[in-house]
């Protein structure tokens, strides 16, 4: 009797764990601007404490810009997307090999191979919210 009162009336079911709103790559793109800009400046300063702040800086960015890709991944993408868009699982799977690379290296340009591969998950990500 019991389960029945508290049984559920009305089954739901979502796309997201909340509206799809709260989603953006471009989260990931302005962490990944950070590492690349951040990338940039070491280049021009030698100042040792500049040097261990930048770096500093440059790893914490590279590690939010790797998350906001995963939430992507695990919480807004799903199997209707992976089946459309086959590659990107290794999409992903490449982007966060390329910024963490660019985590631990001082070179702007692996903080822009980053940010291509941001860009490639930007524009699925996008056709998936027009259909």
């Amino acid at each position: 009797m019991l389960s029945r009162l508290f049984a559920p009336k009305v089954k739901v079911s979502a796309h997201c764990d909340l509206p799809c709103g709260v989603y953006d790559p471009a989260q990931a793109r302005i962490e990944a601007e950070s590492v690349k800009a951040v990338q940039e400046k070491m280049a021009g300063n030698d100042d040792p404490h500049f040097q261990a702040r930048a770096t500093v800086i440059k790893e914490q960015r590279a590690e939010l810009a790797k998350h906001h890709v995963s939430v992507l991944w695990s919480d807004y993408f799903k199997p209707p997307h992976f089946e459309k868009y086959p590659e990107l699982h290794q999409l992903v799977n490449e982007t966060l090999k390329a910024l963490s690379t660019a985590k631990g290296s001082t070179d702007p340009a692996t903080g822009q191979k980053a940010l291509d591969y941001i860009a490639q998950i930007d524009k699925i990500f996008w056709e998936t919210k027009k259909g």
